[in-house]
């Protein structure tokens, strides 16, 4: 039977690129530099005990599917080492299984990727506070149907590939993800940690101060050994 081990990330400010300093600008002023810094270091611990969980396991011939990774070969490559340069803890741990006979596959389409991504800059580029509010609202629009485009695209591509790699692989994908209902009627899915319980401290960051202890709970649970 075809098994894939599923991690539901949550990104580190080196996974955004360009638009890091904006989010982390943003993040202190919403939050408070004290409570921002406390979720950066959640954030870091998360992919600690993920580091540790794939330290020993052997994945040589497994294929490697990344959120956002719009290209594999030399160009995969490529994105995977200036992902390690810039921090990302998620691109190191891939590094890692690459080194130890993994294989890259382009998991994602280029078009939608940039299309989404557009959308975030105009928002966290948006030089009067109109601007942003209607760049956010535009992002909203079309949120949910890009997201659906997107894991449309990310089910496909495992379909079409996870059998050349002797059925096995390893997807790092952001826990707002909805792919894995599809996937798992023909795939056995090991789920490293709960996607519900990223995407919940990821909804409660919003309103930490009203749901504080279940937020404390969920960074526990995120930084918890696997």
């Amino acid at each position: 039977m075809k098994t894939l081990i599923y991690v539901p990330i949550i990104h580190m400010s080196a996974d955004l690129g360009s638009i890091a300093k904006q989010v982390n600008k943003r993040g202190i002023a919403d939050f408070g530099e004290e409570f921002w810094k406390k979720h950066r270091e959640t954030v870091s611990g998360f992919w600690d005990s993920i580091v540790k969980y794939f330290a020993n396991l052997e994945v040589k011939g497994f294929n490697i599917y990344q959120d956002g990774l719009v290209a594999d070969g030399e160009v995969g490559q490529k994105i995977v080492e200036e992902g390690v340069k810039s921090g990302s803890k998620n691109y190191e741990v891939i590094d890692d299984l690459l080194k130890k006979g993994a294989v890259l596959v382009q998991t994602e389409n280029f078009p939608l990727v940039k299309k989404e991504r557009d959308r975030i800059v105009e928002i966290t580029q948006a030089k009067t506070m109109t601007m942003k509010l209607i760049a956010y609202l535009m992002y909203k629009l079309t949120k949910d149907r890009l997201l659906k485009k997107r894991d449309n695209y990310i089910t496909k591509r495992i379909d079409e590939t996870l059998e050349h790699s002797g059925g096995k692989g390893i997807l790092f994908l952001g826990a707002y993800h909805n792919i894995i209902p599809e996937l798992a009627k023909k795939i056995q899915i090991i789920e490293v940690k709960e996607a519900k319980k990223v995407r919940d401290y990821q909804r409660l960051l919003l309103s930490f101060r009203k749901n504080k202890e279940e937020f404390e709970e969920l960074a526990r649970y995120l930084i918890s050994p696997i």
